[in-house]
């Protein structure tokens, strides 16, 4: 049974839906321990009493915010509960955008949203009026000790909410150290433009998300399989020099005349792939409520891999 991570009422105008936050990401993650280098013990991390270097249990660890060197105010969940005790527990809908209104950069973690008993009927509301119009829902909400923006939209059957990050944690390409860079002039380029939009539209494809994995985790995990089989051997592995060469200003024109050349020769495997592709494609193509399954394209690719907290 899913756990939820959060329990409240999601509301838009005045209407109030009761709805329980399950997470919605599961990354594959490749566990590698920390080990001395010596004998390969694992190293361990303590939670200690910086005074006195005794370890702390988790029973005796409370959080404090610091008032001056030295002095904290301590805080436990029912008071960080107290301090606005509906904003811990609703999801507040202050409006509504076009789902391309809200650029890429600001999504962060992804939650499914899961009407709790009794809720059904307004949860259906909210999310056929949202796949229909293809809007999104702007809104705030608390987790943990944070208040979020947040993105609901319909997703295949469901709702998400997906947290937004604020625009004061993004930085400017220019305040990130972005090097500018020039349109490109009119004339000069106009060739190498051109052919750069045919690759484009010659290597348009569906949105198939279950075709991908991480495969350098595999290949990771092949080299643990091969030197567990060699009983652990340390061979040297000489990756040597296979990464992509800079294309030069002179070979612009012929990188992308090759480009184009393979890329019509991919064509008929890209499009055996559609036929042959994941339950999920099969499922696009099935789906009884059309406008969600628009919707759910449109937000997909600004999920974060992400694409929660």
């Amino acid at each position: 049974m899913a756990r939820a991570i959060w329990k409240g009422t999601l509301g838009f105008g005045l209407v109030n839906v009761s709805v329980e936050l399950l997470t919605a990401s599961a990354p594959e993650s490749l566990d590698l321990d920390l080990l001395d280098r010596r004998d390969h013990a694992r190293i361990g991390y303590r939670k200690y009493n910086k005074t006195t270097g005794d370890e702390v249990t988790q029973d005796d660890i409370v959080r404090g915010y610091a008032v001056s060197s030295g002095t904290y105010v301590v805080l436990d969940d029912a008071d960080l509960k107290a301090a606005n005790p509906a904003a811990t527990q609703s999801i507040d809908i202050v409006g509504f955008v076009p789902q391309s209104a809200v650029p890429r950069i600001f999504y962060d973690k992804p939650y499914y949203v899961s009407p709790m008993k009794g809720s059904d009927r307004a949860y259906a509301l909210l999310r056929d009026a949202l796949a229909s119009t293809e809007q999104l829902a702007v809104a705030q909400l608390v987790i943990h000790t944070r208040q979020h923006m947040a993105a609901v939209y319909a997703q295949d059957e469901a709702l998400v909410v997906q947290l937004l990050r604020y625009a004061a944690d993004l930085k400017t390409s220019k305040d990130a150290g972005v090097r500018e860079v020039a349109a490109l002039p009119r004339t000069a380029a106009s060739r190498e433009l051109a052919m750069a939009k045919q690759l484009i539209a010659t290597m348009a494809m569906d949105w198939e998300p279950a075709t991908y994995r991480d495969t350098y985790r595999d290949d990771i995990l092949r080299l643990v399989e091969q030197r567990a089989n060699a009983g652990g051997s340390r061979e040297v592995l000489d990756a040597g020099d296979t990464g992509p060469k800079q294309t030069k200003v002179l070979d612009l024109v012929a990188a992308l005349q090759k480009s184009l050349g393979g890329a019509a020769a991919r064509k008929p495997a890209a499009s055996s792939r559609k036929t042959t592709g994941s339950n999920t494609a099969s499922r696009a193509g099935t789906a009884k409520r059309a406008p969600v399954k628009s919707g759910a394209k449109k937000t997909a690719g600004r999920t974060s891999r992400r694409g929660a907290a």
